[in-house]
Order: structure tokens, then sequence, then C-alpha cells
């Protein structure tokens, strides 16, 4: 979760994930973080796609927790003023704690059960050593753990820990959303908390590809089938709810224009990209059923500690002035699985668990479907140009 978004200066939107992979667990505990900044994503690429809008489930097994209290849904189209007062009490604030970089960051969530599992983006929480939310309905403050994510699609699914009685937010059925809709984003911009702030506008396209780049490690992710809308949303609305007229979630806030500022003013130009509902439910019921997958993380995050500087090595291909193919290796964390098979800075990783890498987004897709506590395979070349192999345990490290 290295943050280096400053979103006094840029406003812009990036998918966030650690380039050095978490050494917190290698080391003292930090100081106290340093005040949050809101979460957002960089969009470098857009692309209209010849698909169909996504089908998926609404809340089932996820709807089957103790009865709660769902936000009101109209039949008649509301005010923005009216479809904030029936959302609102369904939100949470997400403040997410990176102990390495001793930063906190801040996103939205939206709350699924009444017992605490809440949706959010994936890169709200992407490496989070902890997690705290604030329920925007009772005003109360609970410890969350991270249950599942899907990097390839930025959602994840937190358990708000002790919780109950918690309101519930009505979703809608995406696959009836058209352009030109009306439409509401509500969240936490730029990490101020308090009441939702409130984003107004239509739906411009549907099925929308983009891509989001990763300011810190320089990666990027393909989003795809995603919602188009002019509502000015802003760093810190990332995970909070796109609203219909008539009051139900059709969409999930995940990326905004990079060429919207924040100077006190809003940009006439923002474009900005949700998750349909369908989808993204669709995906945390997967979660919630412990149904992992190439791109579904179920549990903890498997640590193996190595750190890949995107500006290092011979961009992508081992050590400077080397035509080895492979990760080089930035740093290695002291007392890490890595560190303790032999991997040394300076090295170039090159398989884990026979899948070749080169990046650190890489890497994080190659231990997805593992596990703290799981062997794997890894092979490396040193600066000799030695190969070695060995099996590593892996630890337990901050959500990706």
């Amino acid at each position: 979760m290295s943050d280096t978004h400053d979103p006094e200066h840029s406003g812009q939107e990036y998918l966030s994930g650690p380039a050095f992979g978490g050494y917190g667990y290698a080391t003292p505990p930090p100081p106290p973080p340093r005040p949050h900044r809101s979460r957002a994503l960089v969009i470098t690429g857009v692309a209209a796609l010849a698909i169909g809008a996504a089908a998926g489930g609404l809340i089932n097994g996820l709807g089957s927790s103790p009865a709660g209290t769902a936000t009101a849904t109209s039949k008649t189209m509301l005010t923005t003023s009216e479809i904030a007062s029936r959302v609102d009490p369904g939100l949470v604030d997400v403040v997410s704690t990176d102990g390495l970089a001793q930063t906190q960051s801040a996103g939205t969530g939206i709350v699924l059960t009444s017992n605490g599992e809440i949706l959010t983006n994936n890169h709200v929480i992407s490496g989070a050593t902890s997690i705290k939310v604030i329920d925007i309905g009772n005003g109360k403050t609970y410890t969350a753990k991270v249950v599942g994510y899907d990097q390839s699609h930025d959602v994840a699914v937190i358990q708000a820990q002790g919780a109950s009685g918690l309101t519930r937010a009505s979703l809608g059925n995406s696959s009836t959303v058209n352009t030109g809709d009306r439409v509401v984003a509500l969240g936490n911009a730029q990490g101020k908390g308090g009441t939702p702030s409130v984003a107004e506008g239509n739906v411009t396209a549907l099925n929308q590809s983009i891509t989001a780049s990763d300011e810190a490690s320089g990666d990027s992710e393909q989003l795809t089938g995603l919602l188009e809308t002019n509502a000015p949303i802003q760093p810190g609305d990332s995970g909070g709810p796109l609203v219909s007229a008539y009051g139900q979630v059709i969409g999930m806030d995940t990326a905004a224009s990079s060429t919207y500022q924040f100077q006190g003013q809003s940009s006439s130009g923002t474009t900005a990209y949700a998750i349909p509902i369908n989808t993204a439910v669709a995906i945390a019921n997967q979660i919630e059923a412990g149904d992992g997958s190439s791109t579904v993380h179920i549990g903890a995050t498997a640590y193996l500690g190595v750190g890949v500087d995107p500006q290092g090595g011979n961009n992508g291909f081992g050590a400077p002035g080397s035509s080895t193919s492979g990760a080089y290796l930035a740093e290695v964390a002291q007392g890490s699985p890595a560190a303790n098979a032999g991997l040394v800075q300076g090295d170039t990783l090159t398989t884990i668990a026979g899948t070749s890498v080169s990046t650190f987004e890489q890497i994080q897709h190659a231990l997805v479907k593992y596990h703290p506590g799981d062997s794997v395979s890894i092979a490396w070349t040193d600066a000799t140009g030695q190969s070695h192999t060995a099996n590593v345990t892996l630890a337990t490290g901050p959500a990706q």
C-alpha cells in the first residue's frame, strides 16, 4: 500500500499495491502512522467492450445473516438528498493502515450483511496490515479482517469484527442500467470521514474496459465490463456505491479520470467508472463460499518477502546488464521465507511454483492461490549467474 499519491495536487485515481510486499513482519513495531490519505486508481487507457452486462446472483448466501434493516428504496424517483439519507446508513468508512510505510489510507465500503460483511475495492485494502471500519449507520468503529479478494476485478470482502444489527445497503440489478440513467455516487471523499460525500451524474456508457496503473510499482490491471459515469467521484470514494434514482446500489465506484484535479474545484470533465453490482456481488459470494481460484484469494495473504524496485534492474530482465528474464530483487526482508531460502538483494527471482515471474504484479498473481503455511517451489539466479531452487514455507503478509 505504498501511497505516494498526493490528493491535494493530483487527485488521480490509481491501483495501489505495495512494491515491496509488506516487510513490517520482520521488523519491530513501527511508530504511529502518519495522517491518512484517500485511495484511488489512475486510468491509463479506456476502451468499450462488445459484451453484455454482467450477470450474477444478487445477495444470496450473503443475505442469510441475522435479520437487519436494509436501506429504503422507492418505486418513484428520489431527490439527491433523499437518496443520500436512505443509502448513507448502509455504508462504512474504511481506514487501512500500512505498518511498514507508517501511513493510513481511506476508502468506502458497502454493508452486505447485518453482521458486518462489507464490500469494497481491493485497492482500498491493498497492503494493509490492519483495517478498521466506521459504520455510518451506528457511528461505531470496528476492527476488520480480510475475508478474501480478487485483484483482477478490484473486489474485496472484509468482515467487521463483533458487528451485529448493521443497516444493509439495498442492492439493485445492474443488468437493467441504461445509458443516460441518473445516478448518485456516495463515499468518503478525500478521506474526510463523517457524512458521506455526494456526487451527481448520469451513466454515460456501459461495458467499458480501462487500464488502471499502480504509480508505486508501475504495474497495470485491466478492469472490464464497467459502468461509466460523469459523476465527479474523488479519491476516498473508492469502494462506495453508485446509486440509482430509486435508491438502489447498482455499482461500486472504483476509478476516475486522471485529469481530475482537486484544488477545491470540481472538474467539469470527470469520467468515473464503477463495477456493476451484479459482478461485484457474484465475486463476493464466491469469496464467502471459500471458493478460491486463480484470481480469487480466500483468507490471509501468503508472504514471500521480496521487494521488486520498478526502477531497478533492467526493466524486469534481471540484474543490470543481464539478459536473464526475471524479477530483479531490490530487497529481501530479513527473516522472511525468501531470506531463509538464501535469496539476497541483487538476485533475480525467475519462477514461483513453475510460473515465470518478472514483475511484482506477476509475483502477486503467482501467490494468489496459496496461503500462509503452504510450501511452494521457487527458482532464482544469483548475481554471478548461478541458478538455485528451493521449497519455501510461506508466511502471513498484508493484504494484496
